[in-house]
């Protein structure tokens, strides 16, 4: 049963470009489904979690966190009453916008597009589904639901401050009230991906060996999991002692934001999906308790995993990758692809060539990206990344 705070699919503001409503899909669910058959979202398949695609066919990649983050999403949706269809339609749109490389491909291209408005991913995933995914024969993007295209703009929060150029554009043709906090599903979205990630990285980590299942076992809430695990199968083989401590710790996030958001949106007393969205402060959280053990296990991460030697200098060449394509494609546009062609017609200024070039660049794939900088500057990034680590 919906909660009376639930967004309710019958009562969508509707699509930017109006259209018949499907017989037998809910509108939130037409949007998940075209997120999932994008161009962009397939591409996922072979972008940075951590590692580069590259380095091992068992971590993360983008497109397995984003189904990682769904599956949360959906389990939290559904225990608070919420839409689970509109909460896992923004889970897989949510890092849509990342470029090759993760996090350090996103800081090399803001970097490159600092004189020309910069980059952020959480503006650039608006641009790619309400723009740069061009199948439809009557317009350009996917032409979602104005409930998940403000999900995917302001999941973390309103959006503050000087607003990025891309999520601007689209803003002026379809106000997405960035003031305001989104709906409760796409908050759910939002820490789902913190629970996921905070999981995944810690399984990967242990993976890589870049740390030891004792040492986990030294910090908050992970003590616990292993103590217990320990106390209920005493003598457990590796493999099936980590995995039964960290999906515990798993249990203990998604349980814990399930209470605390049950007693934020009681507290509220919440009527409507308004209620939610004006409440000035988001409504899906952890407790404070277990935030502060949450920044332990972040920093823990951060230092062991995030900034680890061989983690650093694999970022280091791949962020040479990028900015040696940048100035390549900007010098010669015609490298470019011919279905890019058009839009280089269009252009009125380097501004506007930059903006095109980013996109391109932005959407490429961990080993496309390698593929075309081997092709356009004879410099192979990986076997200069193996020659390092033997040096």
């Amino acid at each position: 049963m919906s909660a009376p705070f639930a967004t309710d699919p019958t009562k969508t503001r509707g699509r930017l470009y109006p259209e018949e409503e499907s017989h037998f899909r809910s509108p939130f669910q037409r949007d998940r489904d075209r997120i999932i058959h994008a161009s962009a979202f397939r591409r996922l398949k072979h972008k940075t979690q951590v590692f580069i695609e590259h380095e091992g066919d068992y971590f993360r990649t983008r497109l397995t966190h984003s189904i990682e983050v769904a599956q949360v999403g959906r389990t939290i949706a559904g225990t608070l009453g919420l839409n689970q269809e509109l909460t896992e339609a923004v889970a897989l749109a949510h890092d849509l916008g990342h470029p090759p490389f993760g996090h350090t491909g996103e800081d090399a291209l803001h970097e490159l597009m600092a004189p020309y408005g910069g980059f952020d991913h959480n503006a650039q995933a608006i641009r790619i589904v309400t723009n740069l995914e061009r199948h439809y024969a009557e317009w350009d993007g996917l032409n979602l639901t104005w409930e998940t295209l403000e999900g995917i703009a302001k999941h973390n929060g309103p959006v503050e401050g000087e607003i990025p150029w891309a999520l601007q554009q689209y803003n002026a043709l379809h106000d997405l009230e960035l003031h305001t906090h989104a709906s409760a599903e796409a908050q759910v979205a939002a820490l789902s991906d913190d629970i996921a990630y905070n999981n995944h990285d810690l399984h990967d980590g242990l993976r890589a060996e870049l740390f030891s299942t004792d040492e986990l076992a030294d910090l908050p809430i992970l003590h616990d999991c292993w103590a217990e695990v320990d106390k209920k199968y005493p003598g457990l083989n590796y493999y099936r002692r980590r995995h039964e401590a960290l999906r515990r710790f798993f249990g203990i996030l998604v349980e814990d934001v399930i209470a605390v958001s049950q007693r934020n949106l009681a507290e509220l007393d919440a009527h409507s999906v308004e209620d939610v969205r004006h409440a000035g402060r988001m409504m899906v959280q952890f407790s404070p308790a277990l935030w502060e053990d949450l920044k332990v296990i972040r920093k823990f991460l951060f230092t062991r995993m995030y900034r680890h030697p061989s983690v650093v200098e694999m970022r280091r060449h791949v962020t040479a990758a990028v900015k040696d394509l940048f100035p390549l494609f900007m010098a010669d546009p015609t490298h470019l692809p011919k279905q890019w062609r058009k839009d280089l017609e269009n252009v009125g200024s380097e501004t506007d060539l930059a903006r095109i070039v980013c996109d391109y660049i932005s959407g490429m794939t961990d080993r496309f990206a390698i593929q075309e900088h081997a092709r356009l500057t004879g410099s192979d990034i990986i076997e200069r990344t193996r020659v390092t680590n033997v040096g």
